[in-house]
């Protein structure tokens, strides 16, 4: 099942996410519609707030559906350690057409849950590194715009005004 993404300024994106406790066929589905879903937006990245669900799951595919070795599922998610910078322009299914530079870790190690409630610990670099952080505020009620100045944010938030005007949003 493909969900529609929800977008700014839908409330459960700026909550933070309750905690998995169930580890079920019922995960498994959502985890699944969650990867058909990140395919048909062309994403590489989904945060279950994004479908609105307030759960603390998000998926991972760098690959673009590619590689199945590159999916990632992250249940409960944790940021262990980061190391070194990177500034790279940033985008986001629930901020269609926004993008600008955020400043993040260039390397992460997350410790997460799979779908069946096994701990596991997992690297990664660059792209991979900032779709980890980036989706990991997802989580917590952040978006990248919060990430950026606030004068920048004040530009896209009146564009995503206007564009609400015109019925474009």
């Amino acid at each position: 099942m493909i969900y529609p993404i929800v977008k700014y300024p839908d409330p459960v994106l700026a909550r933070k996410a309750d905690p998995v406790t169930e580890f079920d066929a019922d995960l498994q589905k959502l985890v699944d519609d969650m990867f058909e879903s990140m395919y048909a937006a062309e994403g590489i990245g989904l945060a279950a707030p994004q479908i609105g669900v307030s759960k603390r799951l998000f998926i991972v595919d760098t690959s673009l559906g590619k590689d199945p070795a590159k999916k990632l599922a992250l249940i409960n998610p944790e940021i262990v350690s980061t190391e070194g910078k990177q500034l790279e322009e940033e985008g986001c299914l629930s901020l269609p057409d926004i993008r600008d530079k955020v400043s993040r870790a260039f390397h992460v190690t997350m410790r997460a849950q799979n779908a069946t409630g096994e701990w596991f610990e997992t690297d990664g670099d660059e792209l991979l590194a900032r779709a980890f952080q980036h989706e990991n505020d997802h989580l917590d009620g952040v978006l990248f715009i919060d990430r950026v100045s606030r004068l920048k944010r004040e530009l896209i938030l009146r564009r995503i005004g206007r564009l609400q005007k015109k019925g474009e949003w």
